[in-house]
């Protein structure tokens, strides 16, 4: 599942004091306490909204998507007690951008926000599933709508500090992620863990690779096993050309949660490594595993298109499957891999003008810089292909090897 925006936090502040990880997860303890006031009293249509509420967090917590079903079986019991009540729309619309359903989710989020125009959480969703239709400005809005009506609230700082990324503001998103840490409270340790990830991701994607890597072995202390963070740290390793112990840590997090983009991680870390038989096995299970939710809302058509133009040599597959995610979404993930599958395909022009529009937003990513010089190139123009190739080994990121070949050839 790709990292919606969607963090609940409790929204007092405090500093974090590392605690060990308690018998059971903030999650846990959350439907727990929900299905006792059940209990208690089996009319009490707001317990099930907070029991649909904690098994959405225990979702991301480990990335079973089973509980989205557990959640709106307790969802459809509130309703059936009290008839599209506020907090279980509330409750309906995080599930539907667990579930990657944004524009169902952007129609109920605005439906909510007339009824309740200071809602801090209903901007939260505003601002997440604008952001993963590739509404910007509206996105951008609603976050600082967020912060007005509640300055240094957890949920606004997360989802400014994703925006000021895909500005090309890494440093100022790197400010925000680190108040959100300091003011998260101690017993929230999967959002302790969340955010000391994202953090690593952000230094990652401008070259602090130990920050990065210390960032992530803290979140794995805290969250043992956490798949997010397992993640960028082989990411880290990849940059450190340490294949094989990225190629384990992606086995372990596909092991933990086992979704077709992890598989498709872990298929590339095995290649790197050398590991090719393996690697070819991991790419065939992708591909049926990634085909056959390419038609859903929950999918891993980015993965799926990457796959098609760069390893399978199936380029009227990537953009067959480039089109369906572009008909549904335009956010600059969306953009990029669309302007790859016509690169693959010889549409140079429109290549262009796809990934123009992905990095106009401003973001600095080292593999849709690559993507930019390579699309350059084809299109005759060297000397626009080497600054973004520089630019992208710059980083010293994921996806700078590449640039940095690039431009040892070219």
């Amino acid at each position: 599942m790709r990292n919606v925006l969607v963090l609940i936090c409790l929204l007092a502040p405090g500093l974090v004091i590392h605690a060990q990880k308690p018998a059971l997860s903030p999650a846990e303890l959350s439907a727990q306490q929900a299905s006792n006031a059940i209990a208690k009293n089996p009319q009490n249509y707001d317990a099930y909204n907070t029991l649909a509420m904690a098994l959405a967090r225990r979702a991301r917590e480990t990335s079973d998507v089973a509980y989205y079903a557990k959640a709106e079986e307790a969802l459809q019991k509130s309703f059936a007690l009290k008839p599209d009540n506020f907090e279980g729309l509330r409750a309906q619309t995080w599930l539907l951008l667990g579930r990657h359903e944004f524009a169902r989710a952007l129609e109920i989020a605005r439906g909510l926000n007339k009824k309740a125009p200071d809602d801090v959480l209903v901007y939260g969703f505003l601002t997440d599933a604008n952001v993963e239709l590739g509404n910007y400005d509206d996105a951008e809005h609603a976050a600082q709508w967020m912060l007005d009506l509640r300055p240094g609230n957890l949920p606004g700082l997360t989802r400014a500090a994703y925006l000021r990324e895909l500005f090309g503001d890494v440093d100022g998103a790197l400010e925000l992620m680190v108040m959100a840490y300091q003011s998260t409270p101690p017993a929230q340790t999967e959002d302790c863990a969340w955010i000391l990830t994202q953090i690593a991701h952000l230094r990652l994607s401008i070259g602090q690779l130990k920050p990065a890597e210390d960032s992530l072995r803290q979140a794995l202390a805290m969250f043992p096993g956490y798949h997010y963070a397992l993640g960028q740290l082989a990411n880290v390793r990849i940059v450190q050309k340490r294949y094989s112990e990225a190629a384990e840590l992606l086995r372990q997090r596909y092991q933990a949660a086992p979704h077709a983009e992890n598989l498709y991680a872990l298929a590339e870390s095995l290649e790197l490594a050398g590991q090719t038989a393996e690697a070819k096995d991991a790419f065939a299970r992708f591909e049926q595993q990634s085909l056959a939710e390419s038609t859903k809302a929950d999918n891993s058509n980015h993965e799926l298109v990457y796959y098609y133009a760069d390893h399978a040599a199936k380029p009227k597959e990537a953009l067959r499957i480039a089109r369906l995610e572009f008909s549904r979404r335009h956010d600059v993930h969306t953009l990029d891999a669309y302007a790859w599958a016509l690169d693959a395909n010889g549409q140079y022009d429109e290549a262009w003008k796809q990934i123009g529009a992905a990095l106009a937003v401003g973001i600095r990513d080292a593999s849709m810089l690559n993507h930019a010089g390579v699309i350059a190139s084809h299109r005759g123009d060297l000397t626009i292909a080497r600054s973004y190739w520089r630019q992208s080994a710059e980083l010293n990121s994921t996806g700078s090897e590449r640039s940095r070949a690039r431009l040892a050839v070219n």
